[in-house]
């Protein structure tokens, strides 16, 4: 008889699929929007004397000649305004600044520029450290768990990247080098409660009163023995998350919104998806019985 405990993991496990589902579209129609990290381009902090709209900012640039801009209000009241290397160069930027400063009595804050160079490099060297971390997780989880119990929490490791790549391409918050470092953090938080409970299904199995029981039974007792410990974990990192969200400032909206997402929906995939999976691939105490080889069979059997 299916438990409560197992309907909830099924479900979860389920909402988790269409997850993945709808964030790979949203990846694939939408696209994610490249920082300036990855980009290039002219970044132009701008603080006006009285309240604007966005709507009255960006007609304002237009007017001014500045196109596909991206224009953001940051905490502190100040407008960003960042553009590409390839629409527009800094003779225009100069013209476009000189005119705000006249028209409106706006101040300039910051101005930088980053080569688009430079941008390519980083995303090389982005993926490169982000394809070395998920390697060397699936290694560990190679050699550290049975097959079964590996794949279930590779599986939910990816559900975890791509929800959180999905949730940047909805959104189209920036994706920079703070979100890429959040991603690489959420590589090694989310395979934490994945290998919490797999250790715990696995001492269990080898328990006499959980070896004939239905493996389903075992790992709803394993997800109850360690709940108390993912909650707090949880519970307090993610409140120092939303602290940095809070009180961190625009240039740390994007990475701890990536950490929030990454702790919320790596709790859940360690629960409903790393735990479950194994309990369809056939996972019980059998698969950590090795096999006698004949020869020892044979010395056993000789009187």
């Amino acid at each position: 008889m299916t438990s409560k405990t197992q309907k909830a993991r099924f479900a979860g496990l389920i909402s988790g699929l269409l997850l993945v589902l709808a964030s790979l579209i949203a990846i694939t129609q939408k696209g994610i929007v490249l920082g300036q990290d990855f980009t290039g381009g002219y970044v132009t902090v701008i603080d006006l004397p009285k309240q604007t709209s966005q709507t009255e900012m960006q007609n304002k640039l237009a007017e001014l000649g500045v196109q596909n801009a991206r224009i953001s209000l940051q905490n502190d009241g100040s407008w960003r305004v960042f553009q590409t290397p390839q629409s527009t160069d800094e003779t225009h930027v100069k013209q476009w600044i000189e005119g705000l400063e006249t028209q409106w009595q706006a101040s300039v804050l910051d101005a930088s520029y980053l080569g688009a160079q430079v941008g390519n490099e980083l995303i090389e060297q982005g993926g490169l450290a982000a394809i070395f971390a998920l390697l060397s997780v699936l290694i560990y989880l190679a050699f550290r768990f049975e097959w079964r119990l590996a794949v279930s929490a590779s599986i939910a490791l990816f559900h975890d990247v791509i929800v959180t790549l999905g949730l940047f391409a909805i959104t189209q918050v920036e994706f920079d080098l703070t979100v890429l470092a959040a991603l690489l953090a959420i590589i090694g938080y989310s395979l934490n409660d994945s290998i919490v409970i797999g250790d715990r299904v696995r001492e269990l199995l080898f328990e006499d009163q959980w070896k004939t029981s239905p493996v389903g039974n075992t790992i709803d007792q394993a997800i109850k023995d360690s709940m108390s410990r993912t909650l707090i974990t949880s519970l307090t990192t993610l409140t120092t998350v939303l602290a940095i969200w809070w009180l961190g400032g625009a240039g740390l909206n994007s990475f701890a919104m990536a950490l929030c997402c990454g702790i919320l929906i790596g709790t859940l995939s360690s629960l409903a998806i790393s735990a479950t999976l194994p309990q369809f691939l056939g996972l019980s105490f059998n698969n950590y019985l090795k096999e006698e080889s004949e020869a020892a069979k044979q010395q056993l059997a000789e009187p």
